[in-house]
C-alpha cells in the first residue's frame, strides 16, 4: 500500500516567491485582455495601494484596485478590508480581491470577491451612497396595520 506523500509546508520565502509568481500572472491576463498598461506594483509600505496599477472602468474611467491572494487559507472579510483601504490609499473609486483557485493556473479562471456595493460601482460608476432597504425591512404604513 502507497502512503500519501506529505506536501511541505511553505515558509515566507517560498510564499513571498508564489505571490510574486500569481501577482505577475493576474497583471500579464488583464494587460493582454484589458490595457497594457495594467502592470503589477512594486510594494510601497505602509500606504499600500494595491498589487495590481492600472485598473480603470473603462480606458479613461475611474482607478480599481486589485489585491491578489495566493493561499489556501480563506480571509473573505478582511481581504476585502483590506482592498477598500487601498483603494483609499491610491484614490481609487473601488477595490476588488482576485484569490487563487488552488489547483488552477489559468489566470482567467481565478476567484474574484468583493462586495455587492463594489459590484454596484463597477456596474455604474458611482458609489452607491447609502444602505437601500429591502421593502420587507421597512415598517409597515398606517393604513396597512390598522386593516
Amino acid at each position: 500500500m502507497t502512503t500519501p506523500t506529505k506536501r511541505p509546508r511553505r515558509n515566507h520565502r517560498s510564499a513571498k516567491k508564489a505571490g510574486t509568481r500569481f501577482e505577475r500572472s493576474v497583471a500579464d491576463y488583464l494587460a493582454a485582455t484589458l490595457d497594457d498598461r495594467i502592470d503589477r506594483r512594486v510594494k510601497a509600505g505602509s500606504k499600500d495601494c494595491g498589487d495590481i496599477g492600472g485598473v480603470r472602468r473603462s480606458p479613461c474611467g475611474s482607478r480599481i484596485v486589485i489585491e491578489c491572494k495566493d493561499t489556501s487559507k480563506i480571509a473573505l472579510a478582511q481581504w476585502v478590508r483590506e482592498a477598500a483601504t487601498e483603494a483609499a490609499n491610491d484614490g481609487a473609486l473601488m477595490g476588488a480581491v482576485v484569490h487563487k483557485r488552488v489547483g488552477v493556473g489559468d489566470p482567467a479562471q481565478q476567484w474574484v470577491t468583493m462586495t455587492l456595493a463594489d459590484l454596484v460601482t463597477i456596474l455604474s460608476g458611482q458609489r452607491p451612497s447609502t444602505h437601500v432597504a429591502r421593502t420587507e425591512d421597512k415598517a409597515p404604513a398606517a393604513a396597512e396595520v390598522s386593516a
